[in-house]
C-alpha cells in the first residue's frame, strides 16, 4: 500500500475513537478482521413485501458503524497484508467467477494456507459476493478452528442472501463451540430475528449485548428498536430508545417508524416534535416517510402539505419512497388530483406507487379511473401483486359493472397467477355479490379451498344484500359444520340478511347467541336489531331495545328507528329519534330528509315546510338522485327529468308506450311517493321521469329482447318505481336487477325478490 493511502486510512480510523480501537485491537484475530462488512437489507429493486426505508438505513454502507468497520479492515490490510498474503488477497479481490475461486482455493491448499484465517475469510467473502453460498459454506466447514471473525464472515454471507434461518443456525453453532460474539456478529443476528419474527431469540441476543458489555453500542441499540417494533413490542422498543444516551438520526427514525407502522400515529408525531426540539440531527427522507404516514393516518391534510413543502425545500421531491408516501397521503385525504399529479412525475413508477394511486382512486369513489389505471399498468407489462388486484376488484365492485366483473375474473384466472389466492377470491365474492350476480359469487366461493372466516362472512353478506335470508342461515350452519369460528362481521351479515328478509325470530336469536361465541355486539349489530324489529312493525319493542342497550346509542341506531317510524308513520317516536340524531350530527342532510318524509306520509304539510325551512337556514341541500345502467360495457347515467342523453327522444317515446301498457295492465301510480319522497327524487309532474324509469326505458330500446337489465341507484328506490318495475318485468319478459343504496331488488315475472319487504 502506498504511503499516502496508508496515511488516509490511519486518519479515517482516528475519527472513530482511535484510542478505544487500539485497546480492543490487541484482542482481535488479525487473520480475519478484513471480513467485517455489514449487510444491506432488501432494497427498492428487490421484493417490497416488507418494504421499509428504515431497514435500508439500519444496514446502509454509509452508516457510522460500517465506516468504523471498513476503517479497521483497511488498517489491518495496510499493516499486515504483505508478501504472500497480499498477493493472494489481490487475486481474490479480482475474482469474479466460480472458476477463479476453484483455482485460487486449490492454490491455497497446495501452498499450505488452508488455515490462514485472513485469506480464508476473504475467500468466503468473495464467494458471497458472486452468490456461491454453498461453496462458502464448504470452505468454512473445512477450517479446523474458526475464530469469531470467520464465524462473522459465514454469518454475513448468509445474511447478504437473506437466508435468515441459516444465520440463526450458524449463530447457535457458534455458541455451542464457545466462540463469543463481538459487536459485529450481533447486528446480523438481530436482523435475522427481525426478519423471521424470532422475538424469543432476539431477547436472548439482547441479553448477550448486556452480558458482553455492548449495551452502549448505538448501532446495536437501533437494531433492537427495529427488532421489537417488527415483533409488535413497541413498549420494549420504547424502553430501549429511552435508555439510549447517544441518539442518532437513525435512532429517532427507528422509534418514529415503529410508531407509524403500528398505527400509533399520535405517538409518532409527538416523538418527531421531540426530536426537532431536542436533537441536533435533522430529519431526512426516511424520517419524513414515517412522518407523512402518521399525518396520513390522522388525515391531517394541512400538516401533510407542510411536510410536502419541507420535502421540496430539501430537494427530495423525486425520492421514490417520498413520492409513494405523498401520493398515498393525498389520495387518502381525498385529493386524488394532487395524488395523480405526483404519480405522473415518475416515468417508470414502481409497483408500490401504482398500488398507492389505484387504491387511492378506489377508496375515494373513482372506480372508473381506478380500473383504467389498472388496465394501463397491465398494458405497460408491470406485474401486479395481490394488493393491486384486490384494489382493482374493489373498484369493479363500486362500479357495479357486470362486464368489468367478468373481465377481471377472467384476468385473475388466466393471467395473474392469483386464481388460488384466498384474499383475492374473497374480494371476488364480494365484487360479484355487489354486481348482482350471486351465481358467480357462489362459484368463486365453491372453488376456493381452505376458506377462512372472512370468506364465509363475505358470502353471507352477499346473501344479505340480495335478501336471501334463508340461504345466509344455511351457510352459517355449513360454516359451523366446517369448524370455522364466526366473528363479529359474520353476525353482522346474518342480522342484515334477517332484517332484509323479515326473519324477526331468527335474527333475534342470532343476536343473543353472539355471547356464546365470545363476541361483544357493536353499534352496527344493535342497529340491525332495531331495523329488524322496526321494519316488522314492532316500533315500541325497537325503542325499548334501545333504552336497554349497554352502550350509548349512536347514529346508526337512532337512524334505524327513524326509518322504521317513517315506514309505519309513527310520528311521535320518529320526532324523538330525529331529535337524538340532530344532537349527534346536526349537519347530516339525511336525517332532515327522513323527518320531512315522515311528516309528508302523515299529511303534516306545515311540519314539512318547517323542516325544509330549517334545512335552507343551515345551508343543507339534498343529494341528487341518479341511476346507472350498463349497455355494451358502457355505463349510462340518468338524473330525474334528464333530457341530456343523445337518445332522449327515443327514451321519451318508450316511456309513453310503457305508461300506456302499464295502465292497460292495471298499474295504478302511487302518487303519495311524489309528495314526500324528498330523498330520492325532486317532485316532478310525472312519476315516469324518475331516474330509474329513464334507465329502464333506455335499456329496453338498447338491448335485445330478453336481456337482463342491471341498474344502480345511489338512493333508495321510490315506492312507485318499485311497483312499476314489477309490472315492466312481466310485460317485457325481462329480469331487471336494481341495486339501491341498501340492497338488491330482482324483478322477474311481476315479482320482486324482496317480497315488498324493504
Amino acid at each position: 500500500m502506498a504511503p499516502l493511502e496508508l496515511h488516509k486510512t490511519v486518519v479515517s480510523i482516528s475519527l472513530y475513537y482511535l484510542s478505544a480501537f487500539r485497546r480492543d485491537f490487541r484482542r482481535l484475530d488479525v487473520g480475519s478482521i478484513v471480513s467485517f462488512k455489514f449487510p444491506t437489507l432488501i432494497t427498492l429493486s428487490q421484493s417490497r413485501r416488507n418494504h421499509s426505508p428504515l431497514a435500508q438505513r439500519l444496514d446502509s454502507p454509509n452508516s457510522f458503524e460500517n465506516e468504523r468497520v471498513h476503517a479497521i479492515a483497511n488498517y489491518h490490510d495496510a499493516c499486515h497484508a504483505s508478501g504472500t498474503d497480499s498477493f493472494y488477497f489481490s487475486l481474490l479481490d479480482n475474482s469474479t467467477t466460480t472458476c477463479h475461486l476453484n483455482q485460487l482455493h486449490a492454490q491455497l491448499l497446495v501452498s499450505g494456507l488452508r488455515e490462514n484465517g485472513f485469506l480464508i475469510t476473504k475467500l468466503i467473502n468473495v464467494c458471497a459476493g458472486i452468490g456461491e453460498i454453498l461453496y462458502a459454506r464448504k470452505v468454512f466447514d473445512e477450517f479446523s478452528d474458526p475464530g469469531v471473525f470467520l464465524w462473522n464472515a459465514i454469518i454475513r454471507c448468509y445474511n447478504m442472501c437473506n437466508m435468515f434461518s441459516h444465520v440463526a443456525e450458524m449463530y447457535l453453532r457458534m455458541q455451542w463451540t464457545e466462540v463469543h460474539p463481538d459487536p459485529f456478529t450481533l447486528p446480523y443476528v438481530l436482523k435475522a430475528c427481525r426478519e423471521m419474527g424470532l422475538l424469543g431469540m432476539g431477547r436472548a441476543v439482547h441479553g448477550q449485548i448486556f452480558r458482553y458489555g455492548f449495551d452502549c453500542d448505538v448501532f446495536l441499540q437501533n437494531g433492537l428498536v427495529a427488532l421489537y417494533a417488527k415483533c409488535d413490542r413497541i413498549d420494549r422498543a420504547k424502553v430501549v430508545f429511552d435508555c439510549m444516551d447517544d441518539r442518532t438520526i437513525v435512532s429517532w427514525t427507528s422509534i418514529i417508524s415503529a410508531y407509524a407502522q403500528h398505527g400509533h400515529a399520535i405517538e409518532a408525531l409527538r416523538t418527531f416534535k421531540e426530536m426537532r426540539r431536542q436533537a441536533d440531527a435533522k430529519p431526512d427522507w426516511i424520517t419524513l416517510v414515517s412522518v407523512l404516514r402518521a399525518y396520513t393516518d390522522v388525515e391531517d391534510l394541512e400538516q401533510g402539505r407542510s411536510v410536502h413543502g419541507c420535502i421540496i425545500k430539501m430537494g427530495l421531491e423525486f425520492e421514490q419512497d417520498l413520492l409513494i408516501s405523498l401520493t398515498a397521503s393525498y389520495a387518502k385525504c381525498g385529493q386524488v388530483a394532487a395524488a395523480k399529479s405526483l404519480f405522473d412525475l415518475v416515468a417508470n413508477p414502481h409497483l408500490i406507487l401504482w398500488n398507492a394511486m389505484i387504491s387511492g382512486y378506489a377508496k375515494n369513489g373513482y372506480a372508473s379511473e381506478a380500473v383504467e389505471l389498472f388496465k394501463e399498468m397491465i398494458a405497460k407489462n408491470v406485474e401486479p401483486d395481490s394488493i393491486t388486484v384486490t384494489a382493482a376488484i374493489s373498484a369493479c365492485a363500486q362500479a357495479g359493472s357486470h362486464e368489468l366483473s367478468r373481465w377481471i375474473d377472467g384476468y385473475i384466472i388466466n393471467s395473474s397467477g392469483y386464481g388460488n389466492d384466498l384474499f383475492v377470491n374473497t374480494a371476488l365474492v364480494d365484487m360479484f355479490a355487489k354486481c348482482g350476480n350471486m351465481d358467480l359469487a357462489r362459484a368463486v366461493f365453491d372453488r376456493t379451498d381452505d376458506k377462512d372466516v372472512v370468506m364465509w362472512s363475505a358470502m353471507m353478506m352477499g346473501f344479505a344484500l340480495h335478501g336471501q335470508g334463508n340461504e345466509a342461515i344455511d351457510l352459517f350452519c355449513a360454516m359451523n359444520r366446517a369448524g370455522v369460528w364466526p366473528n363479529d362481521v359474520t353476525f353482522l351479515g346474518l342480522l342484515t340478511a334477517c332484517k332484509h328478509s323479515g326473519l324477526v325470530r331468527e335474527g333475534w336469536d342470532f343476536f343473543h347467541s353472539m355471547i356464546d361465541y365470545g363476541i361483544e355486539p357493536r353499534h352496527q349489530h344493535y342497529a340491525c336489531v332495531v331495523d329488524l324489529l322496526g321494519r316488522a312493525g314492532y316500533i315500541n319493542d325497537a325503542y325499548n331495545f334501545i333504552t336497554c342497550m349497554p352502550i350509548q346509542p349512536g347514529l346508526t341506531v337512532w337512524g334505524a328507528l327513524l326509518s322504521a317510524c317513517k315506514i309505519h308513520r309513527h310520528v311521535a317516536l320518529g320526532e324523538y329519534a330525529a331529535e337524538q340524531l340532530f344532537l349527534i350530527d346536526p349537519r347530516n342532510i339525511g336525517h332532515y330528509v327522513q323527518l320531512s318524509n315522515l311528516y309528508a306520509s302523515a299529511g303534516m304539510w306545515n311540519q314539512v315546510s318547517e323542516v325544509r325551512k330549517l334545512m335552507k337556514e343551515k345551508g343543507l341541500s339534498k343529494d341528487l338522485g341518479y341511476s346507472l345502467i350498463e349497455v355494451d360495457g358502457k355505463l349510462h347515467v340518468f338524473h330525474v327529468g334528464d333530457k341530456s342523453h343523445p337518445r332522449f327522444k327515443e327514451i321519451v317515446k318508450e316511456l309513453a308506450d310503457l305508461e300506456r301498457r302499464l295502465k292497460g295492465a292495471g298499474f295504478v301510480p302511487d302518487t303519495e311517493s311524489v309528495l314526500h319522497d324528498l330523498n330520492e327524487e325532486d317532485m316532478e309532474d310525472s312519476l315516469c321521469n324518475h331516474s330509474e324509469r329513464l334507465a329502464i326505458a333506455f335499456g329496453l330500446i338498447s338491448t335485445p329482447p330478453g336481456t337482463t337489465l342491471r341498474i344502480i341507484k345511489n338512493l333508495r328506490a321510490c315506492v312507485n318505481c318499485h311497483s312499476a318495475a314489477k309490472f315492466i318485468s312481466k310485460l317485457e319478459n325481462r329480469e331487471i336487477i336494481v341495486r339501491d343504496v341498501n340492497r338488491f331488488h330482482h324483478f322477474k315475472d311481476g315479482v320482486c325478490s324482496c317480497a315488498d319487504y324493504w
